[in-house]
């Protein structure tokens, strides 16, 4: 399967309709998901569309990357492996010793 990234998406899109925007064109997506803000649930302008084994992603990218959506160029690569966020020691901000002079 092949999954791609859909960005520059515009903020009134659902995963259903981006599932539709794909199949529409005779893909078979296995799942489309628009992604959104944890605090405000709106759209992040980007998500994910994983397609089914025997679509072409390259020939989805050529056919999707640029094409105009409410307004918006879409931009359409493959979807690279998440990167770990870190999140270790010296990332929490504003817990622990004071900055400074006078320590404790």
């Amino acid at each position: 399967m092949t999954k791609l990234y859909v960005g520059s998406l515009p903020y009134s899109i659902t995963d259903e309709r981006l599932l539709q925007l794909f199949a529409e064109q005779g893909y078979t997506p296995v799942s489309a998901r628009v992604i959104v803000d944890r605090e405000t649930g709106r759209s992040k302008g980007f998500g994910f569309v994983e397609l089914g084994p025997q679509d072409d992603g390259a020939r989805a990218i050529g056919y999707f990357n640029g094409m105009y959506i409410e307004g918006r160029a879409l931009v359409v690569n493959e979807a690279r492996p998440q990167e770990s966020r870190g999140g270790g020691p010296g990332f929490g901000g504003g817990r622990g010793r004071p900055r400074g002079r006078g320590g404790y």
